[in-house]
């Protein structure tokens, strides 16, 4: 797990917001999902951006993929709006929708990300997810930590209240991996630490 704290600029995430608002003013906060993994939330999928927003998430990709991981890169973004009530149950995303790097651009709030280990549940992470933050998420905390973000009276860093506020994350995927995308398998909903921390 890398948390990249600033990652865009005010400028640039006003820019995004801009872009996007109108989209999801136009939708309702569901309460209900299929997997039951998040409460809370809007979403919608955007694969075309204005010239200046696609040039910031492309510097998104270009580090979260690489050279590495860039040819595997799905075409769209899921844009996920957690509204201020709202809340994601811990979980680790669906191997049969998306592969083996997640990278996460953070606006409107801050939040706290929390990683437990599935199998060792004393390994738990807690992470800052500041606003204008990218956070980024491959190999064992991709696959072997559920990852939750904390709402209500769970939501503290470094023993402080956080409270929770209406949060826009802009998640980029790169796509299954062949191996994953058979219909037999099963997928799931697809100590603190200073920034720059990488499990």
């Amino acid at each position: 797990m890398q948390v990249y704290p600033e990652f865009i600029t005010e400028h640039e995430e006003k820019a995004l917001l801009t872009e996007l608002e109108p989209v999801l003013r136009r939708m309702r906060y569901e309460f209900d999902h299929w997997d039951n993994a998040i409460h809370g939330f809007r979403e919608t999928e955007r694969s075309q951006w204005s010239a200046d927003n696609a040039v910031v998430l492309g510097r998104v990709r270009g580090l979260a993929f690489g050279a590495e991981h860039a040819a595997a890169a799905l075409p769209h973004v899921h844009v996920l709006d957690l509204a201020a009530a709202g809340h994601i149950k811990p979980h680790v995303d669906a191997v049969r929708f998306c592969g083996d790097v997640i990278a996460g651009l953070c606006l409107v709030s801050s939040a706290v990300m929390q990683l437990v280990h599935n199998d060792k549940k004393h390994l738990v992470l807690n992470a800052l997810l500041a606003r204008r933050a990218l956070y980024i998420m491959k190999g064992v905390a991709r696959y072997e930590f559920t990852h939750a973000v904390l709402g209500g009276e769970e939501s503290t860093w470094r023993g402080e209240r956080l409270p929770r506020q209406r949060r826009v994350a802009l998640i980029c995927r790169t796509r299954p991996r062949p191996q994953d995308s058979r219909p037999d398998v099963k997928s799931g909903a697809c100590s603190d630490t200073e920034p720059g921390f990488t499990l």
